[in-house]
């Protein structure tokens, strides 16, 4: 592709790492621009109506919404991440709808403001987990021996959880051995690895540190800073 190609990213969007490692899969050059979400300039607003990252500049035209910018970049460059069968691509993008509905029960999971509510929501992640434990077939990708776009979208997912487990254990990923077999093999592929700047968690546990949560409480009580520090 000739046309130069911008990705507007936030430092900790999970959404915005789908779209780096579908480029880095695909081998196409691309600058990032980072916004601050909580003070969007006006430029950022002008492109993205719904004030979220990623926003993916082609040239002088915007795109905006993660699964949008993917299917755009599986219909214009080459090395699909998509299957060709049209019933298993189908089938991979319900994968990939079912991790979005993960991220969005993580957010609930960080922003729990109470242990009830906090333990409630660790429970929905676990029932998720078990059935992508269930789905598994295969390794070290989703699908098998091919990565996918499926991969890039829950390696973001499998980040957050690098975090929480320096916070304290919560059960959500135990007994689940493919899951944990497909967490690793993400973990250590490049383009999944490089999606975020090297000093993400402690960006990720700022922020939690911040959300006047039950897990807020947890980071501040588990010392992780104060550690650093001394």
């Amino acid at each position: 592709m000739s046309v130069k190609l911008t990705l507007v990213s936030h430092y900790l969007c999970p959404y915005v790492q789908r779209g780096v490692i579908a480029l880095t899969e695909k081998r196409v050059p691309f600058d990032r621009v980072y916004v601050d979400l909580a003070d969007k300039p006006e430029w950022f607003r002008r492109l993205s109506p719904l004030g979220k990252t990623p926003v993916l500049k082609v040239g002088g035209t915007a795109i905006f919404e993660s699964l949008v910018i993917l299917e755009y970049l599986e219909d214009t460059l080459p090395g699909p991440l998509h299957p060709a069968d049209p019933l298993v691509r189908a089938e991979h993008r319900s994968a990939i709808e079912f991790g979005s509905s993960i991220l969005n029960d993580i957010a609930g999971f960080y922003n729990a403001r109470d242990a009830t509510a906090f333990w409630t929501k660790a429970a929905a992640l676990a029932d998720k987990f078990d059935w992508v434990e269930q789905r598994l077939d295969g390794e070290p990708w989703f699908a098998g021996e091919r990565f996918s776009l499926v991969d890039a979208v829950y390696g973001p997912i499998f980040r957050y959880f690098d975090v929480f487990d320096r916070i304290g254990t919560f059960g959500i990923l135990d007994e689940k051995p493919k899951v944990a077999r497909w967490r690793r093999s993400l973990a250590a592929r490049p383009s999944v690895r490089d999606a975020v700047v090297g000093d993400y968690g402690p960006r990720l546990l700022r922020f939690i540190e911040g959300r006047n949560s039950h897990l807020s409480q947890l980071v501040v009580n588990a010392g992780i800073f104060r550690k650093r520090a001394a």
